[in-house]
C-alpha cells in the first residue's frame, strides 16, 4: 500500500506531481488549511501532511 498524503495548502502542480511521481497518493485540498475544525478532522487519515504557511496551529498569530 502506497503512502497517502493531504495537501492542505496550495502548492504548484509541480510540487503535487513530485509527490505522485514518487508513488505517493495525494489528496489535494488546498483551501483545508483554513478550515482548522476540518483538517482535524480528516488529518488521522493520513501518512503525512503537506503545507504552507497558510496553515497555522490553534493559538498562532
Amino acid at each position: 500500500m502506497s503512502p497517502n498524503v493531504l495537501i492542505s495548502d496550495a502548492l504548484s502542480p509541480a510540487a503535487v506531481q513530485i509527490f505522485k511521481d514518487r508513488g505517493i497518493e495525494v489528496d489535494f485540498q488546498p483551501k483545508l488549511g483554513a478550515d482548522k475544525e476540518r483538517l482535524a478532522q480528516v488529518i488521522g487519515e493520513f501518512d503525512g501532511l503537506a503545507i504552507r504557511s497558510a496553515t497555522r496551529r490553534s493559538g498562532s498569530r
